[in-house]
This record gives C-alpha cells, sequence and structure tokens, in this order.
C-alpha cells in the first residue's frame, strides 16, 4: 500500500478550522490550488456518499464526515495519471484535525493511501496537500 502524509500547524482554534474546511462542497479557502469545485448530484457537502469534480479532473466521493472528531474521508473514483483507476486503486483521502490546547492553535493532517505498482501518485499527492494544508493555513490563521 502507497501512501503520504502531510501535516501543519494552523494559527486559529480547531473549531474555526473545521467550520472553514467540512463542507466537502467548498473549497474556496484554497483558491490557488481548487480553481474550480463542482457539485456532482443533490447531496449536500455534509453527507456521506457527496461528490465533487475539483479542477475539472478529480472525481471525488465523500465518505467519512465527523464533526467530534474533526475529521474528513474521501475517495479519489476518477482522474488523470497518477490517480487515474488505471494506476491507482482504492484511494482514500483522510483530513483530521487536533486542538493544540496550549496556545488554541490546530494541527492539522492530511494523509492519503491506496493499492498501486507504481510509485509515481506518491510525489503528485504530497505536492498537492502540502500546497492545500498552506492555503488552509494562511487563508484561516
Amino acid at each position: 500500500m502507497k501512501q503520504t502524509y502531510q501535516s501543519i500547524r494552523i494559527n486559529a482554534p480547531v473549531d474555526k478550522v473545521w467550520d472553514t474546511i467540512k463542507d466537502f462542497h467548498d473549497l474556496s479557502w484554497a483558491p490557488n490550488v481548487v480553481t474550480k469545485c463542482e457539485t456532482v448530484g443533490d447531496k449536500s457537502g455534509s453527507e456521506i456518499g457527496a461528490k465533487r469534480i475539483l479542477n475539472d479532473a478529480f472525481h471525488e466521493a465523500l465518505i467519512e464526515l465527523d464533526n467530534a472528531t474533526h475529521t474528513i474521508r474521501y475517495s479519489i473514483d476518477n482522474g488523470p495519471s497518477p490517480v487515474s483507476p488505471e494506476d491507482v486503486k482504492g484511494y482514500v483521502g483522510h483530513v483530521h484535525l487536533l486542538p493544540i490546547t496550549k496556545d488554541n492553535t490546530t494541527f492539522a493532517q492530511w494523509s492519503s493511501s491506496w493499492e498501486s505498482d507504481s510509485e509515481d501518485a506518491v510525489e503528485f499527492c504530497h505536492t498537492i496537500y502540502v500546497a492545500l494544508l498552506d492555503e488552509m493555513a494562511n487563508s484561516i490563521g
């Protein structure tokens, strides 16, 4: 199983960060990475099974949204190489926020895992998630 893991400290309370990112259909906090987020179907961004297409390329589905643990899990069901269905199987992304109680800030983690014979998706995904975490920190904190 291939995987990536990225993290960042955000200078804002966990509830503020969560309120900003918890809507699966709203990535307005990352305008330099996500230029278009198209909702697919009629499920809201807080309903399991909600679907979206990012930047006309990445077809994703929400598989977990937990307000109590500040957790989002989603699948990438289709996209360009190296995350296409021909390149990877069972792709799951995971965003998790934790409060840093000492100074009322947030520890944000973004990880992903999938099955593949190739290493190509590792650096590709790592680069995207680092950029998304930077956007999160800059727009919220």
